[in-house]
């Protein structure tokens, strides 16, 4: 009877224990903490570059561990060229084209150009494509080559999706060396469920 009163005794004081001490601990820990962020990249146009690699690199510099994983489209944003992004305005309703050049009340006109203009329009995607690189060459904003070089030296984990890569008939050669890895969803998917922050661009 002893023994037993001992043990409960002894259970009772560890209990009491782990109370005290289990919650700042846990607060310690969740302090200590580097957080994390994963980012799935599906779309390869100029625009849609912007997003993963602005969220990578802002995030790195915060001290943030990140991995973009590259899918389907997105792979564009690993080849070595990125001269070759576009814009595609067809079917964007968000969309509105502003001019960068010739007086203020012209740059602040919304060029709300329908979808039946812009689909029989020859070179209409290219001449979308040169006013936004106008844009943002006139607005100083950081182009996606000097984002993505932000994003290598911040040590952002570069993803290619290795279905992706075997679908469209891609070998490594023709992205960036610094690709850290390809994979496949399976790979991906415990980093985005261990993840603070998880995106779908």
């Amino acid at each position: 009877m002893n023994q037993a009163a001992d043990t409960k005794a002894l259970d009772d004081l560890i209990a009491r224990r782990l109370d005290e001490i289990l919650p700042r601990k846990l607060a310690e820990l969740k302090a200590n903490k580097t957080p994390s962020m994963t980012i799935i990249a599906t779309k390869g146009t100029l625009d849609w570059a912007y997003p993963p690699f602005i969220l990578a690199s802002t995030a790195s510099a915060l001290g943030w561990e990140v991995s973009v994983f590259f899918t389907f489209y997105g792979l564009q944003l690993l080849k070595k060229d990125l001269g070759d992004l576009k814009i595609s305005p067809l079917g964007n309703p968000g969309m509105p084209m502003k001019m960068p050049f010739g007086p203020d009340w012209f740059k602040s006109v919304n060029w709300n150009i329908p979808n039946a203009v812009q689909a029989v329009l020859p070179g209409f995607e290219s001449f979308a494509t040169t006013l936004m690189k106008r844009t943002i060459t006139n607005k100083g904003v950081a182009g996606v080559e000097e984002l993505r070089q932000a994003c290598i030296e911040g040590g952002v984990n570069l993803i290619g999706c290795q279905m992706t890569v075997d679908l469209f008939g891609y070998t490594p050669e023709d992205f960036i060396p610094e690709v850290k890895e390809y994979c496949g969803a399976a790979t991906f998917l415990p980093m985005a469920k261990d993840a603070d922050v998880s995106l779908f661009i």
